[in-house]
């Protein structure tokens, strides 16, 4: 397994890329970051395209609906270029709160607009020129527009290969596609001992679409790490807590929301309507609380070494290839290099 950790900017430039390299000499073989609502991402990858050397950059991930497929393509071609070859397009829907919320525009055809957006992006990088009639998109416009639109080519040298694409996903028709049609599938609460009951029929449906010629599936998998005994332990297991707990009380509103169903399909139905009902009624804290010990146990890697290596195998096991790790404690560069070693 390769290693992959998130990278946030604060907003100080000379501390990201002081972070960014720091964790390129740890053996860090992937950095990646979110873009929600705050600073853009793409921006912040540009500026660490030239401030790292070896190891790879990801959109964790690029909003579907926050631009064109084709502004995308272009987007990719570019960090991949300012970035010699390192960059990996990771593409996501987020959810309606945010589409809706922050960029105005109606959350609708999810998965025919990933479709069409990877299949655009691809007819880009070809060098080509780029026309497409799918479900959400068609190049150039067929209707509603002034009829003079035209296929158009990438204007620059396009990139030497397709750049590889992660997708983001956790409903079922969504990871279907994912293994249909991406490079590597980037998780998100990834529980490795119920992989088959969550994943398996819709990873099997999406595998039997796969063109044979492309290269197997890669899934970045993992979780909060801390090593030894200690004080940090403790916080570590609390930090693995709040997150979950944020995202099964809070991330979406009751009717929809997609790591609640996840939590469900997990099995701990009952746990994670008390989560949300806690947390929608303003008792964060308590939500969080009642966040189960077993999720913690099985979904991070907290405890003695010798205890993280085994569980580090129950990854690999199910097909990690890159294990993301958030590492908690007074030496997190160390624990990096431990978990690289391990893992290799």
């Amino acid at each position: 397994m390769k290693i992959s950790t998130t990278i946030g900017f604060n907003g100080d430039p000379k501390q990201l890329a002081a972070q960014a390299r720091d964790l390129e000499s740890a053996g860090v073989d992937l950095i990646w970051g979110a873009e929600i609502y705050g600073y853009d991402l793409v921006s912040t990858l540009g500026y660490l395209a030239g401030q790292t050397s070896t190891v790879q950059l990801m959109t964790g991930i690029i909003p579907l609906y926050s631009r064109s497929p084709a502004l995308i393509a272009q987007t990719a071609a570019t960090l991949d270029a300012l970035s010699d070859g390192r960059f990996i397009l990771g593409l996501g829907t987020s959810g309606p709160q945010v589409i809706e919320g922050w960029h105005g525009v109606p959350f609708e055809k999810p998965i025919a607009r990933t479709r069409d957006t990877i299949e655009i992006c691809r007819k880009v990088w070809s060098g080509d020129k780029v026309e497409h009639n799918g479900v959400a998109y068609n190049l150039p416009l067929a209707e509603g527009g002034t009829g003079l639109g035209k296929a158009i080519r990438f204007m620059n040298r396009p990139p030497a290969r397709d750049i590889p694409i992660a997708l983001a996903t956790i409903g079922p028709k969504n990871v279907e596609l994912t293994a249909e049609m991406a490079d590597i599938w980037q998780t998100i609460h990834f529980v490795p001992d119920r992989f088959q009951q969550v994943w398996g029929d819709s990873l099997a449906a999406g595998l039997a679409k796969r063109d044979p010629a492309k290269a197997p599936l890669e899934i970045i998998a993992g979780g909060t790490v801390a090593l030894g005994s200690g004080p940090h332990i403790a916080e570590a297991r609390e930090a693995a807590r709040g997150l979950i707990g944020f995202y099964v009380g809070g991330m979406g509103a009751k009717s929809k929301n997609f790591y609640n169903d996840l939590f469900v399909r997990y099995g701990w139905e009952q746990e994670a309507a008390e989560i949300q009902d806690l947390f929608l009624s303003g008792k964060r804290a308590e939500a969080i609380a009642a966040v189960p010990d077993e999720y913690i146990d099985l979904s991070s890697l907290i405890g003695d070494e010798g205890y993280v290596r085994e569980r580090l195998q129950v990854f690999k096991e199910v097909g990690v290839t890159y294990l993301n790790v958030s590492p908690v404690g007074p030496e997190p560069l160390e624990t990096i290099e431990k978990i690289k070693s391990w893992a290799e």
